[in-house]
């Protein structure tokens, strides 16, 4: 760039975002002092019993790992370094790996043991132990504490209804010497302090959460080389039978536009960056438009972390501040915000969990005619009369994922088109869990219940069979993008193929 080019149209002076793969290498020759210099925002823990006193004559510091998995950028991981070093004892992570989650195809289980691979190599180059457990959670992990005798848990946080009460149970259940915690490393500002109460809507919860960045958007110490070892033997974890006993079904086939673990994940935030991130305010709805982060199978398996990305993706805000700021948006405020529902309400996934005025309204509406009712057998199979529909379902079958803008119209027609708002609730989730690689997570239930029951949003003129829950419709969709290559790209292929 010639010295005539105005200093407004220059690249922005940063580092790669690749760069933090040599920074992470170079940090595994640092000592612990970095570990545990550094100030650590106790806010960010909620405490589930007295953590002030490790068991004594303990084996080691277990991080039960579920929600984030990845080592580096992660909170929890990096209290639970700061224990073990506080304390002189070695360090191990534990994941439990169930026959069955929340409707999870063998498609999801292969994204996540792959990720999972990548942390046991970074945790043998850091000194750190790595167990793959099976069976139930509670049960493995508690299994696991009281036989080789750690002396703290520290647990990734989830507010979904299965892994609280994974948590409770072993709570109950550890021996009253040994204290568990849970270290919220998902959002940035954690969830019970975001809010303390369940909010109305992303205008109520996006002041709390903007005024605390300043406090939680800070940078990452590295997680370094362990410097206590383990002694004894443990069992090793074998990755060729670990599906034997997992009761997943279709789809089995990987995706392909995705590659787990951090440092794929890495990769796809500097390529977005680099190449999208200037489009994405304009053109983030429209479903033929290559602009959006693809990040959502790393954020829902916590192979990255969403404030390494805010961190990255500000620096570019004097260049692209309305993508930025739409980018945060979505990346913080409406995602906390489902984390936010889901926390404080344990009726998320049903329609009761909805307001008022959504249930009164979908109640009168209730009995309202149907032009179409489709069993969840021809949903599951793109059977509808509805090519947008069909080509939308069958992008989820496929790649695993659905475009944002469309996974509303996709559930607000289940709605219209099953003899209930329970039903259609139920096949939405079903669905969503089953096929797309980011299912099972909050976003995917505040994303169904928004279109089904209006949580999060606010009534609209009122019509038959939604009543005031807001309507999107086929003719709508022609006015955001061009439906007919959306089709034709999506267009399901004949089974026999």
């Amino acid at each position: 760039m010639d010295k005539s080019t105005p200093s407004w149209m220059s690249p922005p002076k940063r580092r790669k975002v690749r760069d933090l793969l040599k920074k992470f290498e170079n940090n595994r020759k640092n000592t612990s002092e970095s570990v545990m210099t550094y100030t650590f925002n106790k806010k960010r823990i909620r405490l589930l019993s007295n953590f002030n006193d490790v068991k004594e004559n303990s084996n080691g510091i277990l991080y039960w790992m579920f929600r984030d998995v990845r080592l580096q950028d992660n909170w929890a991981m990096l209290f639970a370094q700061r224990t073990a070093l506080k304390n002189s004892l070695p360090l191990h992570v534990c994941f439990c790996l169930m026959p069955n989650f929340l409707d999870a195809s063998l498609r999801y289980y292969k994204f996540l043991l792959k990720g999972l691979m990548e942390v046991e190599e970074d945790c043998k180059e850091l000194n750190i132990n790595f167990h793959l457990l099976h069976g139930e959670p509670n049960e493995s992990v508690l299994k696991f504490v009281k036989k080789y005798n750690m002396g703290a848990v520290i647990a990734d946080f989830c507010p979904l209804k299965l892994p609280m009460s994974w948590i409770d149970d072993v709570q109950k259940n550890l021996p009253k010497d040994v204290p568990i915690c849970q270290v919220d490393a998902h959002n940035i500002v954690p969830c019970w302090h975001a809010s303390s109460k369940q909010e109305i809507a992303a205008r109520t919860i996006r002041n709390k959460i903007n005024t605390k960045l300043d406090e939680y958007l800070t940078e990452f110490p590295p997680v370094v080389k362990h410097p206590h070892s383990t002694e004894g033997k443990f069992q090793s974890n074998n990755w060729e039978t670990t599906l034997d006993n997992v009761e997943a079904g279709k789809p089995e086939d990987e995706i392909k536009w995705a590659e787990p673990g951090y440092k794929s994940s890495i990769r796809e935030l500097e390529d977005f960056i680099e190449t999208r991130l200037k489009r994405y305010a304009e053109q983030r709805n429209n479903p033929l438009s290559n602009v959006i982060s693809n990040l959502s199978p790393w954020f829902h398996f916590g192979m990255l972390s969403v404030q390494r990305c805010i961190l990255e993706i500000k620096e570019h805000r004097e260049l692209y501040k309305q993508s930025v700021d739409s980018f945060m948006e979505e990346a913080i405020v409406r995602k906390e915000l489902s984390d936010n529902f889901c926390f404080y309400n344990d009726k998320y996934d049903l329609v009761e969990g909805a307001y008022p005025w959504a249930i009164e309204t979908l109640n009168k509406h209730r009995k309202d005619k149907r032009k179409y009712i489709y069993s969840l057998s021809q949903l599951e199979n793109c059977q509808t009369h509805d090519d947008l529909w069909n080509a939308s379902q069958n992008q989820m079958v496929t790649m695993g994922k659905m475009h944002g803008f469309l996974r509303m119209y996709w559930a607000k027609k289940i709605l219209e088109w099953t003899e209930s708002p329970e039903i259609a609730l139920e096949w939405a989730n079903y669905l969503n869990n089953k096929y797309s690689i980011d299912g099972c997570d909050p976003n995917g239930y505040v994303g169904c219940v928004w279109s089904i029951c209006g949580i999060h949003d606010h009534g609209w003129g009122e019509r038959d069979i939604f009543g005031k829950i807001r309507y999107m419709n086929y003719e709508g969709c022609k006015r955001k993008f061009n439906v007919p290559e959306f089709v034709a790209k999506w267009k399901q292929k004949e089974l026999d193929e």
